[in-house]
């Protein structure tokens, strides 16, 4: 893919409401994700005409210093653990789309137990309980990205 085009695909995740986009162009793959990075896993340099030069947008580490300040302050009035996230990644509340959350508000849950799912690079990690408490809140949409050090519960 051309930078030509990888400009414009930014420009327009910019000037549109999307949060991410991802392309796949035969075996390249471009993933645009608002106010974070740009990702490109080409299969070689040569498929990308650009010889054995890296692209630019692959050397740019990711901004993730402005995302985590405002989703680091849980809500007003909720006091207790919070448990945060240990990657970047997509949140799930449970194992499937069709099973119940692993915890439900006013549960009791020991340190060690499974909580939810984070999803980075097609990989499903399970989260466990840094403590344990009760379920006061839970912070983050089922589905929604997450950043590192975002506050997805918070016990009492």
């Amino acid at each position: 893919m051309d930078l030509r085009k990888l400009k414009k695909l930014i420009d327009l995740v910019q000037e549109s409401g999307i949060a991410e986009l991802e392309i796949t162009e035969g075996e390249e793959k471009v993933k645009i994700v608002k106010g974070g990075a740009v990702s490109i896993a080409p299969a070689s340099p040569a498929t990308l005409g650009l010889g054995t030069a890296p692209a630019p947008a692959e050397a740019r580490p990711a901004p993730a210093a402005p995302a985590a300040p405002p989703a680091a302050e849980p809500e007003a009035g909720q006091e207790g653990h919070v448990v945060k996230a240990p990657m970047v990644g997509t949140f799930y509340r449970s194992a499937s789309p069709d099973a119940k959350p692993f915890v439900e508000v006013g549960q009791t849950i020991k340190e060690g137990q499974t909580i939810c799912i984070i999803e980075a690079m097609k990989l499903m990690n399970e989260i466990e309980a840094d403590a344990s408490g009760v379920v006061k809140a839970v912070l983050v949409e089922n589905g929604q990205p997450v950043e590192y050090g975002q506050p997805l519960f918070i016990l009492g």
